[in-house]
């Protein structure tokens, strides 16, 4: 049996959708800082859930830097990070379930199983969607997410984006293999007998008719052989049909007395002549 078009996009998106958002949990490039009055033009800060960079060109960057202003303190970074790691773990039991239930060593998919991890890793999509939309709600306010004064610009980072992604990611992946859960209820309702709430009634055009039943095999072998113990003295009963007999015909003329009249004619005629007539 060949793997369902449903079950094999999930098994596609949801591990793409797994790298994205580690990449986007691990990265500091949740929210950049630009516009420093006492650092040069091309000065970055990048801020991420673990760690915070400056970046002043391709080659002159640092990490670790310490957090001064309680960046890391603030409601949606600490929720983030929580949401993320759940989010990263959710996902690697949806995608071992996946792996068991779309088959790598059956003939036939395990439907249930597949339709159980996609309802996982739609429930992982949500969780990495959540502090992603949270994080870029607040990312301007300077009270929620500390930051520095009004001359420094703030923007959205690479990590954001690629969380975007992956949530969405896995939510599709999910939602594909979730379909596997409809092959579920049509089996299960293929297999079950109808039920009707109220009994049909019936209505001049239908009659029911009640068949006798039908003798048993053992039934009629016990009364045949009964019949033949028993002694029959009266003349055996005729088997098949009585066939019609042929009335008798009957000539009412007298055939012999038409063949008696002809010879007499045919002696008179032949008779031969006498002496006297010599």
């Amino acid at each position: 049996m060949r793997t369902p078009a449903a079950m094999t996009v999930g098994l596609v998106l949801a591990p793409c959708g797994l790298l994205l958002c580690l990449v986007s949990t691990l990265t500091p490039g949740w929210r950049q800082a630009t516009g420093f009055l006492d650092r040069p033009v091309n000065f970055l800060l990048t801020q991420g859930l673990w760690d915070i960079c400056s970046e002043q060109s391709s080659q002159d960057s640092q990490c670790g830097l310490p957090d001064e202003l309680g960046y890391y303190e603030a409601a949606p970074v600490r929720a983030a990070r929580a949401l993320t790691v759940t989010g990263l773990a959710t996902t690697a039991v949806g995608l071992l379930l996946a792996t068991l239930g779309v088959r790598c060593w059956r003939t036939k998919p395990c439907a249930w199983l597949a339709g159980v991890s996609g309802l996982v890793l739609f429930a992982a999509g949500l969780l990495e969607l959540i502090p992603v939309s949270w994080y870029t709600h607040v990312l301007q306010n300077r009270t929620v997410l500390p930051a520095q004064a009004s001359p420094v610009q703030l923007r959205v980072g690479y990590s954001v984006v690629l969380g975007f992604l992956g949530s969405c990611l896995l939510l599709m992946g999910g939602f594909s293999l979730a379909l596997s859960l409809a092959q579920v209820c049509v089996e299960c309702c293929a297999g079950r007998p109808k039920a009707y709430p109220n009994p049909r009634r019936s209505s001049l055009n239908s009659v029911r008719i009640q068949w006798p039943e039908a003798p048993s095999i053992s039934g009629i072998l016990s009364q045949q052989s009964q019949s033949r113990l028993q002694p029959q003295n009266g003349p055996k009963p005729r088997v098949g049909f009585r066939m019609p007999r042929p009335a008798a015909y009957t000539n009412p003329e007298d055939v012999l007395k038409g063949e008696q009249s002809s010879r007499r004619h045919l002696s008179s005629s032949t008779t031969l002549p006498c002496d006297s007539d010599l």
